[in-house]
C-alpha cells in the first residue's frame, strides 16, 4: 500500500497527458466541422486566432501563478497526509477517486460564485462574451480570472487532501471535458439524452453560454453534471436553434476584439437587461434538440 501512495506523489506522464489533450482537441474539431450543432455568426479564422491569443495568455499565467503554489502544496499534502480524503485511510484508487469528485464539485461551486460575486463575474464575463461557442471558447479565460482562482485553487488541495497525481489527472480530464462540453459538437439526440446524466455535454453548456440570463443561470458543472441535478440548477428544455449565444449588450463584434475583452473587466459597465423566452412547455430535466 505505501508503494501505491508513493505513486501518488508522481504526476501523469507528461507524453500521456498531452496525448490526451491534443487528441481530444483534434478529434472534437474534426468533428465540429463535420456535424456543426449551432450556425456560427463570426468568422471563424478570425474568432479562432483571438482564442488562441487568450490561450496563450491564460497558459502563461497558469505556469506563473498557479503551478508555483498549487504543485507543491499537493506534495507538502501527501507527504503529511493532510485534508479530509487522508482522514479516510482509503486504498489509493478510492482516495483519488474522490479526490476527482470533490475536486470537481467544489470546482461548480466556484463557478456559480464566478457568475453572483460581481467582482468575480467582472473577469469571468470575459469568457461568456464569445458569440459563437465551439472548442476553442474553452480555451479563452481572463487572466484575471485566472489569478483570483489561485487561493480557491490552493483552498481545494489543502482541505480535500488531493496528492499530486490526483490533481494532475483531475486539471487533464477537466481540460479534456471543456474542450468536449464547449464544443459545436451535434451529437445524435438519443446519446447526448443519456449522456447528460452523467457528464456535461454540447447542448447542456450551451445553455449556460445563453445571453437569457435565467439560462445562463443553469447548467454550472464541469466534468461530472450530478452537482446541477443536486441543486436543481440543471436546465435542458431550450432548443438550440433557438440560442443566442453570448452577453447582452455585447453583441457587436467590434466590441470584442482581444484588446477590448482584455480590458473589460477594468472598464465602468452596466448589466443590460438581456433577451426573455418563455421556456418549453417540457420539464427543464428533458434535453431538447
Amino acid at each position: 500500500m505505501s508503494a501505491r501512495r508513493d505513486n501518488l506523489r508522481e504526476e501523469l506522464p507528461k507524453w500521456l497527458n498531452a496525448a490526451l489533450i491534443f487528441g481530444t482537441c483534434a478529434v472534437v474539431a474534426a468533428m465540429e466541422l463535420r456535424r456543426p450543432l449551432r450556425r456560427e455568426k463570426e468568422d471563424k479564422l478570425r474568432r479562432n486566432e483571438r482564442n488562441a491569443a487568450f490561450s496563450v495568455i491564460a497558459a502563461t499565467t497558469v505556469a506563473l501563478a498557479e503551478k508555483p503554489v498549487v504543485g507543491p502544496l499537493a506534495l507538502r499534502v501527501q507527504a503529511r497526509r493532510l485534508g479530509l480524503v487522508k482522514l479516510l485511510c482509503l486504498p489509493a484508487w478510492a482516495e483519488v477517486a474522490l479526490s476527482v469528485v470533490l475536486l470537481d464539485y467544489t470546482l461548480y461551486i466556484w463557478h456559480v460564485l464566478t457568475h453572483k460575486v460581481p467582482l468575480l463575474w467582472r473577469f469571468h464575463r470575459p469568457h461568456h462574451v464569445d458569440l459563437d461557442l465551439d472548442a476553442s471558447t474553452a480555451l479563452r479565460f481572463h487572466f484575471g480570472e485566472l489569478l483570483l482562482s489561485v487561493p480557491w485553487r490552493a483552498a481545494q488541495v489543502r482541505l480535500i487532501g488531493v496528492a499530486p497525481f490526483a490533481l494532475a489527472l483531475w486539471q487533464t480530464l477537466t481540460l479534456m471535458e471543456i474542450l468536449f462540453h464547449h464544443s459545436n459538437l451535434r451529437l445524435p439526440h438519443r446519446v447526448e439524452r443519456r449522456l447528460c446524466r452523467f457528464i456535461v455535454t454540447p447542448r447542456m453548456h450551451g445553455i449556460h453560454h445563453s445571453a437569457v440570463r435565467e439560462e445562463r443561470d443553469s447548467n454550472w458543472s464541469t466534468i461530472f453534471s450530478w452537482p446541477d441535478y443536486l441543486h436543481g440548477t440543471i436546465r435542458l428544455n431550450v432548443m438550440q436553434d433557438s440560442l443566442d449565444i453570448g452577453v447582452a449588450g455585447f453583441q457587436d463584434p467590434k466590441q470584442l476584439t482581444l484588446g477590448r475583452v482584455l480590458a473589460m473587466p477594468f472598464t465602468p459597465q452596466v448589466e443590460a437587461e438581456g433577451p426573455k423566452r418563455e421556456p418549453l412547455p417540457v420539464p427543464t430535466t428533458v434535453l431538447a434538440v
